[in-house]
């Protein structure tokens, strides 16, 4: 419902990637275009530190009498506050009174801001999660993902208009008692408070000023620091076993496509030829390589399951996805104690500056689940062109950047650091996305 981009083109194939946008530096962190996996290693980390501020503020609010400022116990606080916001607009300001009590529309402003806008923020951010979602079968109905998306950039807004209209009081009411209660605890009308103001918010325009620049010059060590920082919250996200199967009629009208088609000549020739040709070289750390024709792929159990793909860039859309299971391939080929992650490689490439065959490796423990499958048909058909055919890897636990199209080999590793860039995929290598994406 809010787009930055103009219409979508009739007359081709309009990708997902295309339809991204660039942000000025100072807004966007770091704002270019395609770099959402910059974005998003300092938006995850930040997110912790905001929830760990938070945990400390509700054990410090409960364990005081403070919460008592920011509660409401009566229904006449509604009156209190309409007669308050009518005496701002006419610019005729009620006496201060925050040092003791709150009157009624800053006290409904910051039960809003802490007790509803800051859980809603948080939660409609983790129902973004596909390994969340696929657990607890959020792909439709009133929270599905994009509600969930909706109400978290509803809940930014609600932020930009507290805190824009929070400062604006503070300086048009009594600036120098006003921060000197936030910035020092005390009931005075110093200097001291507006001197803190001053050299914090310069501290945090410096920051942030600075953090855009510093993050396109050193972009693989934000990727690494990133990582450190949440990444135990990615593992524990990753233990969520997906499970959710939804119905034919939650299947999407649209399926956005992403993804360079490949040009090759022998994937040109194949597809000419209905995959008659294509084999499905599976090697590496195995006991038993092998190449599997599409026709011995489908003499394997048949797996069908309607689940939810879930785009890095925030679209979403529901499949009938048909297949072999990855479990069953692992029998044939019997892969040894040390093979710990499957490198997927495609007929195509990935697209940029440094454009090469796309991969991408994931963990051998995801191979086991029933719900990752090798889907050779989609929504009753086989798979076509634009959506990975012959083979395209599901993996229900992960966003869709790993969701590898057009899978031409698999290769069992002990360790991917050997391959591209070592960062385990051509996105991760790339646009530095996490390895792991379960969020």
């Amino acid at each position: 419902w809010f787009r930055l981009r103009g219409p979508v083109p009739t007359d081709r194939e309009w990708t997902a990637k295309e339809d991204s946008v660039s942000l000025p530096g100072w807004l966007g962190l770091p704002g270019i275009r395609h770099s959402v996996g910059l974005a998003r290693w300092w938006h995850f980390s930040l997110d912790l530190i905001w929830l760990v501020n938070g945990l400390v503020f509700f054990a410090l609010l409960f364990s005081t009498a403070q919460w008592q400022r920011i509660v409401p116990v009566s229904w006449t606080v509604f009156p209190h506050a309409l007669s308050t916001a009518i005496q701002y607009l006419s610019l005729d300001f009620p006496e201060p009174s925050g040092w003791l009590q709150y009157n009624g529309l800053q006290m409904l402003a910051y039960f809003t801001a802490v007790f509803v806008a800051s859980p809603l923020a948080a939660i409609t951010g983790i129902l973004q999660a596909p390994s969340i979602a696929a657990r607890l079968h959020l792909a439709t109905g009133w929270f599905n993902r994009q509600v969930a998306r909706s109400l978290h950039f509803l809940v930014l807004v609600f932020f930009l208009a507290f805190v824009s209209g929070h400062v604006l009081m503070v300086f048009a009411t009594d600036p120098l008692t006003n921060l000197n209660h936030m910035i020092r605890g005390v009931d005075d009308d110093s200097w001291s408070g507006a001197l803190g103001f001053a050299l914090l918010f310069l501290g945090a325009s410096v920051a942030w000023l600075a953090a855009s620049p510093l993050t396109l010059r050193y972009p693989r060590k934000i990727q690494h620091l990133g990582r450190v920082v949440v990444g135990w919250a990615y593992d524990a996200m990753e233990k969520l076993r997906p499970v959710a199967v939804y119905r034919e009629k939650d299947i999407s009208p649209y399926f956005w496509v992403n993804g360079t088609h490949p040009q090759t000549p022998e994937f040109l020739r194949l597809l000419k030829e209905s995959f008659q040709d294509y084999r499905l070289v599976v090697s590496g750390e195995v006991e038993t390589p092998r190449e599997f024709s599409l026709e011995e792929l489908r003499s394997f159990p048949r797996q069908e399951q309607i689940t939810q793909n879930y785009c890095i860039q925030g679209w979403s859309g529901i499949a009938k996805w048909g297949g072999v299971r990855c479990s069953d391939i692992l029998k044939v080929v019997r892969p040894k104690p040390g093979a710990n992650y499957a490198v997927f490689y495609s007929f195509g490439m990935g697209s940029g500056p440094d454009a090469g065959p796309y991969y991408d490796c994931h963990k051998i423990e995801h191979l086991h689940h029933p719900q990752t499958i090798l889907a050779y048909d989609m929504n009753g058909q086989p798979l076509r062109e634009p959506h990975g055919a012959p083979l395209r890897l599901r993996n229900e636990l992960e966003l869709g950047y790993k969701q590898v199209k057009w899978v031409r080999a698999i290769e069992f590793v002990t360790d991917f650091r050997h391959l591209g860039a070592g960062e385990g995929g051509f996105n991760e290598d790339q646009e530095y996305y996490g390895f792991r994406a379960p969020i």
